[in-house]
């Protein structure tokens, strides 16, 4: 027999990520000096809450939708795959600190952040009541917008 996960705790995993990313902006919105990288980040921060909102909202009426899987263990790992990266591990102001000297290596954490939404997003679709599909594919939207955005701005750099 198969396992069956609620949807809501995929969202709950996703929701995790956000509060994340948007730390880590808020952490390098406060590390920089320069008005341009302080504007940027603050920027990043007010996206990326703006993010758990709408994925607070989805998570809310998503609570009785269960996802199946093929055989047992299958989403879980998958799941926990997508969610424990390295790349989040970092986010605390102490690890932040050693880990990012300077905006461009912030910058480049933030592309990796944005990369890893969509990828997040992206395979979240696939488990989502048909209903949310296209809030989902709206914040993926939001995200590649960052992701180019960010990537832009590196090539400045």
């Amino acid at each position: 027999m198969a396992n069956v996960f609620n949807a809501a705790e995929v969202i709950d995993m996703g929701i995790e990520k956000e509060k994340k990313r948007r730390d880590f902006y808020a952490l390098a919105s406060r590390k920089f000096k320069d008005r341009k990288m302080k504007e940027l980040f603050t920027r990043l921060t007010e996206w990326e809450e703006a993010h758990i909102k709408k994925f607070t909202d989805i998570r809310n009426s998503v609570e009785e939708y269960e996802i199946a899987e093929s055989y047992q263990g299958e989403f879980e790992s998958y799941i926990k795959s997508l969610v424990d990266d390295k790349l989040y591990k970092q986010v605390s102001p102490g690890q932040f600190g050693k880990s990012v000297k300077t905006p461009l290596q912030a910058i480049q954490y933030g592309i990796g952040f944005e990369k890893d939404a969509i990828l997040f997003f992206g395979e979240l679709i696939g488990y989502m009541p048909p209903i949310h599909v296209e809030k989902i594919k709206e914040l993926i939207d939001e995200e590649r917008k960052h992701l180019i955005y960010l990537s832009e701005l590196k090539r400045k750099y």
